[in-house]
């Protein structure tokens, strides 16, 4: 029986329902003028051993044991021409420069900067361009012009088309400036308004419902396989973190 609602859970987008009726109870402790995105890496349910040759090439006989050892030492990697036998749809990811390589889905969320609720949550595949095109999508479906998108200290938004895309929305860009050894998408106009230190302090927020959802809401590592299943599970855990925060913040405000 539990499989069974499950299933009609998946096929009749029951949770993004149910999330959306969530955001709409919330909507007086929200601000609807100044939003934060970020993304985060989901680890898949599936090892790195079962990461094959899509073509079958590298299917040697299986060593003694139920785990058996697989030596991958010099053997090239990648996602085009591999695919996880456990979740086809997970990909291999790497956050940073000399950060280990993992199976991941992406999480985003978009946060309303008032009280920190969460507005969207989307899982995607897990690529380099992956956060910003989400973001992008987000902002389209529920920031109106004239409204200011903070992201987190993550400088990779600060690119000219993340800034454009921003700006034909009608909205203003908030980024982190990667200026390192570049020129920043955004100029001085922008970052000397008092409004872009304001949502460079609110932005840090955002990896509050983060943190919720990987440890409260169990996905820091999840037990599903499936792109489907998994951002079921993700925007549950969304819609769960928004009823927890709500009467606290209710409470507050009298």
């Amino acid at each position: 029986v539990f499989t069974k609602n499950r299933d009609r859970l998946l096929t009749q987008e029951v949770a993004r329902s149910f999330f959306r009726r969530v955001v709409e109870r919330a909507q007086p402790f929200m601000s609807d003028e100044h939003f934060t995105v970020d993304g985060t890496l989901i680890e898949a349910w599936a090892s790195i051993k079962s990461f094959r040759r899509k073509d079958g090439s590298d299917n040697d006989p299986p060593g003694p044991g139920r785990n058996a050892e697989r030596d991958f030492h010099g053997e090239t990697r990648r996602n085009d021409t591999h695919a996880s036998t456990t979740d086809p749809d997970a990909r291999l990811f790497r956050k940073g420069a000399g950060k280990e390589a993992r199976l991941c889905q992406m999480g985003h969320l978009m946060m309303e900067n008032r009280n920190g609720l969460i507005v969207d949550a989307r899982l995607t595949e897990a690529n380099g361009t992956a956060e910003r095109a989400t973001a992008l999508d987000m902002i389209k479906d529920n920031a109106r012009p004239g409204s200011t998108i903070g992201t987190d200290t993550d400088k990779n938004y600060d690119t000219a088309a993340f800034v454009a895309g921003c700006r034909e929305q009608g909205c203003t860009p908030h980024v982190a400036q990667n200026d390192t050894n570049r020129r920043s998408a955004i100029g001085g106009r922008t970052n000397r308004h008092p409004g872009y230190r304001l949502s460079a302090i609110k932005r840090k927020r955002i990896e509050e419902p983060f943190g919720w959802i990987k440890t409260v809401g169990g996905l820091r590592k999840t037990r599903h396989c499936g792109r489907d299943r998994v951002e079921w599970f993700f925007v549950l855990t969304a819609a769960a973190y928004n009823l927890v925060r709500l009467p606290k913040i209710a409470a507050a405000t009298g």
